[in-house]
């Protein structure tokens, strides 16, 4: 059984002040997974310089809600940041 298969994702929800820093090298990823280039990935995606846009209720834009582990749309082109989670720590969303 994979344990992140109850996951909710809140890795994939923008907290109050908190921002996803996404790097040039991210940006060209996306930008060939969707098969654009990068100044589009900054006009549809992006809501600043260094940061992707969320939705309303502050869930990533690439994020798919739902039952599975396979929420992240671009999961293959995800950010440094996503791929990195937690960090080297245990999930902080998996201690009681």
């Amino acid at each position: 059984m994979d344990i992140c298969n109850d996951c909710p994702g809140y890795c994939c929800y923008k907290k109050n002040g908190a921002y996803l820093l996404i790097t040039s090298l991210d940006i060209n990823r996306l930008a060939r997974f969707f098969g654009i280039n990068d100044g589009d990935v900054r006009r549809k995606y992006m809501a600043n310089r260094h940061s992707l846009k969320v939705r309303k209720d502050g869930a990533c834009i690439f994020f798919a809600p739902g039952g599975t582990i396979k929420r992240c749309i671009v999961y293959d082109a995800r950010p440094d940041q996503c791929r990195s989670f937690p960090h080297g720590e245990p999930c902080p969303y998996l201690q009681d």
